[in-house]
């Protein structure tokens, strides 16, 4: 079957459309899914550009894709919740290979698409919708500072950012996101009451205090951001800090009662079915900016680490 593949480090043109062995049928309580589309994520960004080489290390060449939406072909014999026919959303484990024309996942890992959206749109759902719901709901516990919570979102323009926006304004929340340039336009489209530009504004300097911030691209740390928490207010990243730096925390923490903590998202099929039936609600929406044919991969990746707002998506059936 093809697939989108890379099998050295390096800029998109490291992407190459090729062939690898079709999976197995299914067995237990997997699902066989034929791929319809898969998103782009930071996740791909990185492992291409070689930032986490553990995670590849002797699966040259490599397969990316962490989420994905499309038809179930067959079914194992402990499947009870799907069948034939049924389209799905899903997140992948840690080994990828969502960029590619079949795929065998557990059905503990998927949830059928929103009846309101396509498959490229619900493609865009389940890495970023699940990572921005369980940072602001499990991690950061947006719901203990009541209906009048200020909320940060730093990123808001991104895949993440854009799904958290949304989730916290539907959260009852004051929401301020950061972006830079013409993306601010399109944060305050998703509902944010102020947007900050990347540009001009200097997060690291004293200004208004908020419940919760949330740095989805980690870019910066908890010392660099504390002064904009209140005094019980949460700090939530998507990437741990190393012990070193988780020490120098700990070493703050003790004297406050400011937080730290960061997002592992996990593939709960609960929050991703609470996902879609949101969208078919109409309060929340998937933001695609563009879709590619998966032959066009390396396009894609320049759009997504340019000048995509929301989520950039391959469509697998296409080449």
């Amino acid at each position: 079957m093809r697939a989108v593949q890379f099998c050295e480090f390096g800029d998109p043109s490291v992407l190459h459309l090729g062939t690898t062995a079709d999976p197995d049928p299914p067995t237990g309580d997997e699902l066989l899914v034929q791929v319809e589309a898969s998103s782009i994520n930071g996740t791909d960004l990185g492992l291409r550009r070689g930032e986490a080489k553990i995670a590849t290390w002797g699966r040259m060449p490599f397969v990316p894709g962490f989420d994905l939406a499309g038809t179930v072909l067959a079914c194992g014999p402990q499947v009870t919740a799907f069948r034939p026919g049924d389209q799905v959303m899903a997140l992948l484990g840690h080994g990828g290979g969502g960029q590619a024309e079949r795929v065998v996942l557990r059905q503990g890992r998927a949830a059928l698409v929103p009846r309101t959206c396509s498959l490229v749109e619900a493609a865009a759902i389940p890495l970023a919708g699940l990572t921005a719901l369980q940072a602001l709901h499990r991690q950061a516990r947006l719901a203990s500072y009541g209906p009048s919570a200020r909320v940060l979102v730093i990123g808001a323009s991104g895949g993440i950012g854009s799904f958290a926006v949304q989730l916290a304004k539907l959260a009852g929340a004051h929401v301020t996101g950061v972006a830079s340039g013409p993306k601010v336009s399109f944060v305050a489209g998703l509902g944010a009451d102020e947007v900050l530009d990347r540009r001009t504004h200097d997060l690291t300097t004293p200004g208004e205090r908020y419940d919760v911030v949330f740095d989805t691209p980690a870019r910066h740390t908890f010392p660099q951001l504390q002064h904009l928490l209140t005094r019980d207010g949460t700090f939530v990243t998507t990437r741990p800090l190393a012990a070193d730096a988780l020490r120098s925390v700990s070493d703050r923490l003790r004297r406050s009662s400011r937080r730290w903590t960061a997002v592992m998202t996990s593939a709960r099929p609960g929050d991703l079915a609470h996902l879609a039936d949101l969208v078919d609600r109409g309060h929340l929406r998937a933001n695609v900016h563009r879709s590619y044919p998966m032959a066009q991969a390396a396009d894609a990746h320049r759009h997504a680490e340019e000048t995509a707002t929301g989520k950039v998506v391959l469509s697998i059936s296409s080449t």
